[in-house]
């Protein structure tokens, strides 16, 4: 018997704003930039890649290598994808910073 793999695509279980902020929220947490890039990568396939690149002003092939797996985007390729998303960047202290 031939087991056949399900595709998974995790931008489907990421529909709502709010669980893109925390997908988005916990990456940069982790200061790991092959995971944020790929939890931009989901987002905006969950709200529409091609939309999102033309607003972001990339084309839709350049942004999905900048959000592979492999892929190493330019701040301005993040920055612009962020404001296309509607999302934007806050910075705090981190918590154990020293005063």
């Amino acid at each position: 018997m031939t087991v056949e793999p399900i595709p998974f695509e995790a931008s489907e279980f990421f529909e709502t704003v709010d669980s893109q902020a925390l997908l988005l929220s916990d990456a940069l947490e982790t200061g790991d930039c092959a995971y944020i890039a790929h939890a931009f990568g989901v987002i905006a396939k969950a709200r529409g890649m091609t939309g999102i690149a033309r607003e972001a002003g990339v084309t839709r092939e350049a942004l999905y290598k900048a959000l592979s797996e492999k892929g190493d985007p330019k701040l301005s390729t993040l920055l612009g994808v962020a404001k296309a998303l509607g999302l934007k960047f806050t910075v705090v202290p981190a918590s154990d910073a020293a005063e």
